[in-house]
């Protein structure tokens, strides 16, 4: 049988990807392991490789298109394995199908992608004609049969989520199959139906159901501005995952907001002279020092410390536990062309100065070119985002889930303070920490905050 080809899941935000270029055309004979073609997900660019060795049919996945996860892009025939009409005429002593028709099998790989299993389904060219199959509606799927077998595992979901009835809905994906898309165009078209409502007990009034909050729509903003006096740029997959998380992040976690100032004076000192002591080694381009200190990665450090210090902030909330963490792993924001990626530095606190500097300069350069791994960006314990760069005196960011912090640091600047009754000139800093108010409470981000003021102006404490 034939070996399905899908677009598999990278990145564990993924919905749908885009393939940017195949390595192999219609016809080409490939083996197992080959690249067979490259996504483009929101975040990075991956080489997927072929599951099997054979010859490549049906490629239906075309290039620069939004594909749905899970879905077929492509089959791969055995070397002599019947082919169109030849298979049409082939004996109809195929092996039985456990699966409901056009659903594949599938199970999770290693960094969540998903891979044909050894029972993949047979490709329909393959097939004798069958009558349909029956299939049942399961728990909680609405009015899903016959159609839900022939719909992606999304697709069904956000039909269920909409009260969609599926059977109503046309697919255009592979062999007919419902996708994401034809999901959306029928929740669009008005095809949603609204869930049954509760019945209240005999003799209490029915409250009147609460209009739902729904943001303009493209018609009724665009209304608001002249023909021709705009460019509309569609959305690429990084801005779409951006805009999706930030709703996320905003509308689920209570954010709680703590500001102090931090005096860096004895922290910049700190940073000149362990610059000026760096090792010179040799490269292409002639000598230069091992590392090269930036006040981010002393903020790194310290935050990773005070994490240390302050163990109860260093945890993610679930609804059914506390995720109390082991280590303190830092992400930190890095603008990329078209939006931003959160590289991060694990197990911040147990590291040197200057590795934490040279990775983060590794990092930082391989994420604007689109080359991270998912392992170098997904998970982490708390994140940093610098805007002092950009002149900017201080902001709140928003947590990144499953964080329960954030911090947001302003640039340093010199500013008249008051010390022992006097005043004087001293470069300050102003951070502010955001914090996801069912993990960490008001009391113990402010201890945590201070941890990491204390860090800074006390910087001999980044070495030991």
């Amino acid at each position: 049988m034939p070996t399905e080809v899908i677009l598999p899941k990278v990145d564990m935000d993924m919905a749908t990807g885009q393939i940017s270029r195949w390595f192999a055309e219609e016809g080409a004979h490939v083996k197992k392991g080959d690249v067979l073609f490259e996504i483009e997900t929101d975040k990075a660019a991956m080489e997927i490789d072929a599951p099997a060795s054979g010859v490549l049919r049906d490629v239906t996945g075309k290039e620069g298109v939004d594909i749905a996860v899970g879905a077929a892009v492509a089959w791969i025939y055995a070397d002599g394995e019947a082919y169109g009409a030849d298979a049409a005429a082939a004996k109809q002593d195929v092996a039985p199908i456990s699966t409901p028709a056009g659903e594949m099998s599938t199970k999770s790989t290693e960094g969540g992608a998903v891979a044909p299993t050894s029972h993949s389904v047979t490709h329909p060219s393959a097939l004798p004609s069958l009558p349909p199959l029956g299939i049942s509606p399961t728990r909680g799927e609405i009015g899903q049969s016959p159609s839900a077998g022939r719909a992606t595992p999304l697709a069904r979901r956000l039909a269920r989520e909409a009260g969609l009835n599926l059977s109503t809905v046309s697919g255009t994906g592979p062999h007919g199959r419902v996708v994401k898309a034809d999901v959306d165009a029928a929740i669009a078209g008005g095809g949603a139906q609204a869930a049954p409502a509760a019945k209240a007990p005999a003799g209490v009034p029915a409250a009147a159901p609460a209009a739902p909050v729904k943001a303009m729509s493209d018609d009724q903003v665009l209304k608001l501005f002249e023909q021709g006096s705009y460019d509309l740029v569609p959305h690429d997959n990084m801005r779409k995952t951006i805009a999706r998380r930030l709703v996320e992040a905003k509308t689920t976690i209570p954010h709680f907001y703590l500001t102090l100032d931090c005096e860096l004076d004895a922290l910049l000192a700190l940073r000149t002279q362990i610059n000026a002591a760096a090792p010179v080694k040799k490269t292409d381009k002639g000598d230069a020092p091992a590392y090269k200190l930036s006040v981010n990665d002393m903020v790194i450090k310290a935050m990773a410390m005070a994490l240390k210090a302050v163990p109860d902030a260093n945890a993610s909330w679930t609804e059914s536990a506390m995720v109390k963490h082991k280590h303190a792993d830092v992400g930190v924001a890095v603008s990329i062309p078209g939006g931003l990626i959160t590289p991060i530095i694990r197990k911040a606190d147990e590291k040197t100065l200057s590795t934490i500097s040279n990775e983060m300069k590794d990092l930082a350069s391989r994420a604007r070119s689109r080359k991270l791994k998912p392992e170098e960006y997904q998970g982490g314990t708390t994140a940093v985002s610098n805007l002092g760069m950009f002149g900017i005196k201080d902001f709140a960011a928003v947590i990144n889930p499953p964080h329960a912090t954030i911090l947001a640091v302003g640039a340093g600047e010199e500013r008249a303070v008051v010390k022992n009754g006097e005043i004087r000139i001293a470069t300050m800093m102003s951070v502010t920490l955001s914090t996801d108010h069912r993990a960490v409470d008001g009391a113990l981000g402010a201890e945590l905050l201070v941890a990491f003021k204390n860090l800074l102006e006390n910087p001999m404490g980044l070495l030991v």
